[in-house]
């Protein structure tokens, strides 16, 4: 399997003012993520997966330290880079694991068809297998969002700004063509994400004025979930 990296992740809801104020700071100081168009964006899509007892629902909900979700994620809404992943929660660290696939394998999975899964002898394939045949674990809910992403090599730092979050409701297939999607927060807000290893220099959080912000629970699986709630305690 992967390499598993653990890292601190901050998350803040800021309004469109203070990511205009940030987003130009970090121009000046960080990096663009190679990865992104002549705008600095790039669409991220991904599908998320639960079990029939909503674990990965209800553990954020209920405030579990430890805890993992899998999903499998493209970008641009292009099927030519699928990915594989899972997430894992460990306390105040975070970590993913990841590994390509390729779109029968995803196609076999939206159709409910598990044979080439099986057969793909790589960890994370074979464990999501075994969570699909044991937990019952299926594909959930869309969600989508533009991201704008700031890069330092030392301290392996990365700041995100991802917009205008979106889910695609019942709808479970990345790469339909008439795949529509709703707002899922208010238009005014960013969610701000500081990712890194062992240590956020001092200019960079002088630069962001963390103190300043109010730092969130934020999870755009609970967010967009929340859209195709069958219980009442899902509001919790």
């Amino acid at each position: 399997m992967g390499k598993l990296n653990y890292r601190h992740e901050l998350k803040y809801y800021i309004n469109h003012h203070d990511y205009y104020i940030l987003s130009h700071r970090l121009k000046n100081i960080m990096k663009k993520d190679k990865h992104t168009d002549e705008k600095g964006e790039y669409l991220i899509s991904s599908l998320y997966f639960d079990d029939i007892d909503n674990n990965a629902l209800s553990d954020k909900l209920s405030g579990v330290k430890d805890r993992e979700k899998y999903r499998i994620r493209i970008y641009n809404r292009s099927g030519s880079g699928i990915i594989l992943e899972k997430k894992i929660k460990n306390g105040i660290y975070v970590g993913k694991i990841r590994e390509k696939t390729n779109i029968d394998i995803y196609e076999d999975i939206i159709n409910g068809e598990y044979g080439r899964l099986r057969d793909i002898q790589t960890p994370l394939h074979q464990e999501l297998y075994f969570k699909i045949q044991n937990n019952l674990l299926k594909p959930k809910v869309i969600v989508e969002y533009v991201r704008e992403a700031y890069v330092s090599e030392p301290g392996n730092i990365r700041i995100t700004f991802d917009k205008s979050l979106s889910t695609g409701l019942n709808q479970v297939n990345l790469l339909n063509p008439n795949l529509n999607t709703i707002r899922a927060i208010d238009e005014g807000f960013t969610i701000l994400e500081v990712k890194y290893d062992s240590y956020l220099p001092g200019y960079i959080k002088d630069m962001l004025q963390l103190e300043g912000l109010t730092k969130q629970s934020v999870s755009k699986y609970i967010i967009c979930r929340k859209y195709i709630k069958s219980n009442l305690w899902e509001d919790n």
